[in-house]
């Protein structure tokens, strides 16, 4: 029977950051399977995976509909492996998945993982967006999977309270909303009602849009970040050119056998 491991990932303590769950297969199950699976554990991702001649296949499943990036799960995956020997310590964890090849390396106590930057371009404010977000707009950009909105402060981040309804019908996975931080270089917060989740509590692939676009606006390439949901997580960025490397800690919180 295959089991099913849950870990917290971007934070370094139990029941924070964001949760997925993560199967290790020894080889591909089909998609109605996964997609039940998915369902049935009803968090923002389920990875799965499989050995291959050189590393492992993993893909992405969030309730609703199956993704092309995912940070979190790919960090709580690399945790996995290395925790269970599938991959040995020290060495790198290898993904293929549907963006290209992603690794993983153990650094000081962090997962680095090295992904393709997804900058955005300025967009035209969609119908009802902002008024469901709630919000002042200093910037609209878009890339290919998300929007991604700058507003005044991280008070404002931090207090926002959308209408998922109307933010469920935009033609697009999800919208990214960031402000400067205090404590932090900048803060965000990332909905995505219109793939299964309303709120993501920390969304790795967002800072893939994050980083490229506070390192135009700061003059720099390296920064730590915060994602303010209720749960919230921290989250390294290093911009170096086309790729962005994002760090974080994970824990494990549960481990179980699916039986069907």
């Amino acid at each position: 029977m295959p089991r099913i491991v849950t870990v917290d990932a971007f934070t370094s303590k139990p029941y924070a950051g964001n949760p997925a769950a993560v199967c290790v297969l020894p080889e591909p199950r089909d998609e109605a399977w996964m997609k039940n699976v998915a369902r049935e554990m009803n968090l923002s991702e389920t990875a799965f995976l499989h050995p291959t001649d050189s590393g492992f296949s993993l893909r992405w499943l969030t309730p609703a509909v199956e993704v092309a990036l995912c940070g979190h799960a790919t960090l709580a995956s690399a945790h996995v492996l290395w925790q269970e020997g599938h991959v040995p310590q020290g060495e790198t964890a290898r993904f293929h998945t549907k963006s290209g090849l992603l690794t993983a390396v153990q650094k000081d106590g962090r997962i680095e993982m090295d992904f393709p930057a997804t900058p955005n371009e300025p967009a035209e404010l969609p119908a009802g967006m902002i008024e469901a977000l709630g919000c002042k707009a200093l910037y609209v950009g878009r890339n290919k999977f998300d929007y991604l909105v700058e507003t005044d402060s991280e008070a404002t981040v931090r207090a926002l309270n959308p209408d998922h309804s109307v933010l469920r019908k935009l033609p697009a996975r999800g919208i990214i909303v960031t402000a400067r931080g205090t404590e932090y270089d900048f803060v965000s917060r990332f909905f995505a009602p219109g793939s299964g989740i309303d709120e993501d509590p920390v969304t790795g692939s967002a800072h893939c849009a994050l980083g490229p676009y506070w390192a135009a606006k700061l003059g720099k390439t390296s920064f730590r970040a915060f994602q303010a949901s209720p749960r919230g997580g921290e989250v390294g960025v290093r911009v170096e050119g086309d790729r962005v490397i994002l760090s974080g800690q994970a824990v494990t919180v549960m481990d179980a056998t699916l039986l069907v």
